[in-house]
């Protein structure tokens, strides 16, 4: 392997820093700068739409210019801080992943506001958006939370915590925290929107649109050996679960479902619906994760948030297949 692209952890670190403007510039269309509303913050959930309801006419008013939030982008914000005590790891090998949430006067978190079945939920993925990993640590008493987690190659990594203090008042946050992976480094291309991903024998299919500042609905399809899939099972006190993240900086979009299990009307599969807001145009990568035959599997898709109503999400192509970079 050429020597000019092994680096170490620390190179991989610099680079994850300092290459986010490039990464910027050179892997999206156009960028709206990020603009938090007044008395909201970044991280908060209630931002988006509620699990159930549909986007509404007062919703497709909003201003093309007119960003939703984003999180992940602060170490700290409201009060409190992501104290990551492993920011390096080493590529191919199990670690015990370490950190704690610390409030504004320093004192580790203890109790927490569980948020679909757990108390935090703790995302890891790579700078180019190849590797991704939905994990959910156990805490210790002092507040300490661990993971073992296996990170397949060298370079960039950023973490995030999403969770809920129990502090009355608390809102739900989404702390960001960057990690390096040490090793020989290899780039990756952000993979091309396709409208279709495999994953272990499964296909799941995306429709709709991911709008800057718009809410819109975002249909994922599931199906096996071409037959639908109509027996999902509950994953996170939904039938899915998904994350999107924006290439280049890697702003966090945590979307919720429309309906969830045992409702009345949200039926276990073959469509799983999600209502999202892009915080900006630009190209994201989106991860579902579902559960079926008691196993989860995440399937991948790049999409484009534009501001054209007749843009899908995602671009017809060959379908995109998980390879070891997505895990749980």
């Amino acid at each position: 392997m050429n020597t000019g692209l092994k680096i170490t952890a620390f190179a991989a670190a610099l680079a994850a820093t300092f290459g986010t403007a490039y990464g910027v510039g050179q892997g999206l269309d156009p960028v709206v700068a990020d603009s938090a509303p007044a008395g909201k913050h970044a991280g908060d959930h209630a931002e988006q739409k509620s699990p159930s309801a549909p986007p509404t006419e007062e919703d497709g008013a909003r201003s093309e210019h007119e960003t939703a939030p984003a999180g992940g982008l602060q170490i700290s914000e409201s009060g409190y801080t992501l104290d990551l005590k492993t920011p390096r790891v080493a590529a191919g090998q199990r670690t015990d992943l370490r950190f704690t949430v610390r409030d504004d006067s320093g004192r580790a978190v203890t109790e927490y506001r569980p948020e679909h079945d757990k108390e935090l939920h703790l995302i890891v993925a790579s700078r180019d958006l190849v590797t991704y990993r939905h994990l959910h640590p156990t805490r210790a008493t002092d507040g300490t939370w661990s993971t073992p987690v296996d990170l397949p190659r060298a370079g960039g990594y950023r973490i995030f915590a999403d969770f809920t203090p129990a502090k009355k008042g608390a809102a739900n946050l989404t702390l960001g925290a960057d990690l390096a992976a040490s090793g020989p480094y290899r780039p990756q291309d952000l993979p091309k929107p396709a409208s279709t991903a495999r994953v272990d024998g499964y296909e799941v299919s995306l429709t709709g649109s991911l709008r800057p500042g718009r809410a819109g609905e975002l249909r994922l399809t599931v199906s096996r050996d071409g037959e639908p899939v109509t027996d999902l099972e509950p994953y996170l006190g939904a039938y899915g679960h998904l994350v999107a993240l924006r290439s280049g900086d890697l702003a966090y979009l945590h979307v919720h479902p429309n309906g969830e299990p045992g409702d009345g009307s949200t039926e276990p599969g073959p469509d799983v619906t999600f209502t999202a807001t892009a915080p900006s145009g630009g190209s994201y990568r989106l991860f579902l994760d579902f559960k079926h035959d008691g196993v989860v599997r995440t399937a991948a898709f790049t999409v484009r948030s534009t501001a054209s109503a007749e843009t899908p999400a995602a671009e017809s192509g060959a379908p995109e297949h998980a390879g070891d970079g997505h895990g749980h």
